[in-house]
């Protein structure tokens, strides 16, 4: 296979491979005479069919074949001895692909983007701070708090108390439409909490300044969108019987109210809710150092970007950002949208700091273990309750998605591998300003 060079302009490369063919049909020859012993056919014993029998009757598959065998291997060596890593698939396109006949040369151009190379970063250069932020006494009580009611309870008003928003009314219920009561609209000391919009809209706002003992006439519309289509859209008249009116009387914060949250007493549940805390500080700190750290590289380290990558990430950037602005649109039934000028300098960064992280964790050995991907599969799979076999079998046969959920392990391993070696200094902060940082994240 001869080879030559037809383009080198900056991550641009051109090769013409010319394959003779005579040394094409050489090797169809050479296979077919290594397939002759144990090929039979009609009217010829094993072995013995004639070699003009052969290239008659597969010839044309065995020249096929020879021929990608040929290209395939000459683009291989081509890239071992070049050393070149092609950023996407490198093109393949045959000379006079429709005219050529058996008896000609083969002309093969292959053009691609090399990957470029990637210089050294000096990681001690790198300026980080940690945000700290302890977990006060204030977010724990008000965390208490908040525990306290989800855990209350209701008590009886005083007789002839009118119902508030938020309190619980016990009631029976029947349900009629068309002057017909209807399957599943009936009930007998139902607990209601009103606001909870838990039933029909403007079902609770007419039992609201209701008494114990008040029978009341609920009128309202089923939505169009019920789940019930015989109901969907249909006037309902509801018979009420207010049976009791109870007030809403949040749990003790107490060594019982830890108990039913798992805790021995309370001041287990206080260093639960602590630590708790402080690793939701940790997780969202940990997000501004990384952003910090991008930044920093992406500011010190420049190289040439493959074209094909920045405007194959850009067209991917625009498409989300038009779905996350188009939600009741799920289908990709629209037609193109084209990548901004925002689009394309966001894609190149991401291009460039995804080649050099791709970088730094090769040299630094970096790998996904099992366990990881095993412990990221099954996160992703609890989106899918009860079909998690099925999709654990989808993750395993689709190298795509594999690789879709190992690319942001991989890249906060490499996070850390860089901050490990950066000048890191901790800060501490309130949780008011860890929130502004965070804040600030989503506006870059």
């Amino acid at each position: 296979m001869q080879v030559t060079e037809t383009q080198k302009e900056g991550l641009k490369r051109g090769y013409k491979f010319t394959l003779p063919a005579a040394d094409l049909a050489a090797t169809v020859e050479a296979k077919l005479k290594e397939a002759q012993p144990e090929v039979e056919m009609k009217g010829f014993r094993k072995g013995k069919v004639p070699m003009a029998m052969m290239k008659k009757q597969f010839g044309p598959r065995v020249l096929g074949d020879a021929m990608q065998d040929a290209i395939d291997g000459a683009l291989r060596k081509h890239l071992e001895e070049s050393g070149d890593r092609p950023a996407i698939q490198p093109k393949v396109e045959m000379e006079n692909g429709e005219n050529w006949k058996e008896g000609d040369d083969v002309v093969v151009n292959v053009s691609y983007e090399n990957l470029p190379a990637i210089p050294d970063v000096d990681m001690g250069k790198l300026k980080l701070e940690r945000l700290k932020v302890p977990a006060e006494d204030k977010a724990v009580d008000e965390a208490l708090e908040n525990l306290a009611k989800s855990a209350q309870n209701f008590e009886d008003r005083r007789k002839g108390s009118k119902a508030k928003d938020g309190d619980q009314v016990v009631i029976d219920f029947k349900g009629f439409v068309d002057g017909e009561a209807f399957e599943g609209g009936e009930a007998q000391d139902y607990p209601l909490v009103l606001g909870s919009n838990s039933f029909i809209p403007g079902f609770e706002d007419q039992l609201v300044g209701a008494k114990a003992e008040d029978d009341v006439k609920v009128e309202v519309k089923f939505p169009e969108e019920y789940g019930a289509a015989h109901l969907a859209g249909k006037d309902a008249t509801f018979e009420v019987k207010v049976k009791a009116v109870k007030a809403p009387k949040p749990a003790e914060v107490d060594d019982e109210l830890a108990k039913k949250f798992g805790s021995d007493d309370l001041a287990a549940l206080k260093k639960q809710i602590a630590d708790r805390l402080e690793a939701e500080y940790a997780g969202a700190a940990r997000a501004v150092l990384k952003r910090s750290l991008l930044d920093q590289l992406d500011d010190q380290v420049k190289f040439d970007l493959p074209e094909s990558l920045v405007e194959a990430e850009a067209a991917q950037i625009a498409h989300q950002l038009w779905h996350e602005e188009h939600p009741e649109e799920h289908g990709h039934n629209h037609d193109t949208i084209e990548p901004t000028d925002e689009h394309k300098k966001l894609a190149e960064r991401r291009v460039r700091l995804g080649l050099l992280l791709a970088e730094i964790g090769q040299k630094a050995e970096v790998n996904v273990t099992d366990q990881e991907m095993t412990q990221a599969v099954m996160q992703a799979a609890r989106q899918y309750p009860g079909q998690e076999r099925a999709f654990f079998e989808f993750v395993q046969q689709n190298p795509q998605v594999q690789q879709q959920l190992r690319a942001p392990i991989f890249e906060d391993k490499v996070v850390d591998h860089i901050a490990e070696q950066a000048k890191v200094k901790d800060k501490n902060v309130t949780k008011e300003e860890l929130e502004k940082a965070i804040e600030a994240l989503d506006e870059l």
